[in-house]
């Protein structure tokens, strides 16, 4: 049922909204375990990657968006729900160590998996660099990473604004990048860093950002 309300009702209305440009759909491996690492500029950006890509992907979610009350309740925790979306706590103790354990069991079962390897939205545009938890569920799955970048879902849904606007968007996926020689290293944390590392450049020179807080290798400048 959910997954015909986001197929049926879901995409269609998207489409009319965001008019969305998609490319690079071919890099998503259809099936096994993958992880689509994303920029982030907006809250959309869990709904808008979902729905253009060639599968269904699983995202985590704050536990909140499923325990609204009212019309606006029952809307984000529908919408979550048929977006495949996993309820997380994020405030309490062992949050993010719990949260990773969550997508490795769903990576594990196959699934697709998106996540931000900055840990938040950006606030100026700028790509900051990415904390190593993708790099520890690479290495831990052995999945490859699809690097996405998102454009124009800033504008669509500003930070702060309650409902998305018309606007062009476009998604971008990326070649899979695998890390074969640093297998077995998720414990390391040189390993770790030099796998975001290679994502994050990968997602910038996808998205077209100017990077803060890291400089890009001159040889992907």
């Amino acid at each position: 049922m959910f997954y015909v309300l986001v197929r049926f009702v879901v995409r269609p209305l998207f489409w009319v909204l965001f008019r969305p440009r998609v490319t690079g759909r071919e890099h998503v491996p259809l099936q096994g375990p993958v992880i689509l690492a994303s920029n982030h500029l907006s809250f959309i950006d869990s709904i808008v990657i979902p729905t253009v890509a060639p599968r269904r992907v699983a995202y985590l979610a704050k536990a909140e968006y499923f325990t609204g009350t009212g019309f606006a309740g029952w809307f984000t925790r529908t919408l979550f729900t048929a977006l495949g979306a996993h309820p997380i706590e994020r405030e309490t103790h062992r949050a993010a160590q719990a949260a990773l354990d969550t997508a490795l069991r769903i990576l594990r079962g196959g699934t697709a998996f998106g996540l931000y390897p900055e840990g938040t939205r950006s606030r100026d545009g700028r790509l900051a660099r990415g904390k190593t938890g993708v790099a520890w569920l690479a290495l831990t799955a052995d999945c490859p990473v699809v690097p996405v970048a998102v454009q124009g879902t800033d504008k669509a849904q500003p930070i702060g604004a309650r409902w998305p606007r018309p606007h062009r968007i476009a998604i971008t996926f990326g070649e899979p990048l695998t890390f074969p020689e640093l297998r077995g290293k998720a414990g390391n944390g040189r390993a770790r860093r030099e796998v975001t590392d290679r994502i994050m450049v990968a997602i910038a020179e996808l998205s077209g950002q100017e990077t803060v807080g890291w400089e890009l290798p001159t040889e992907a400048a």
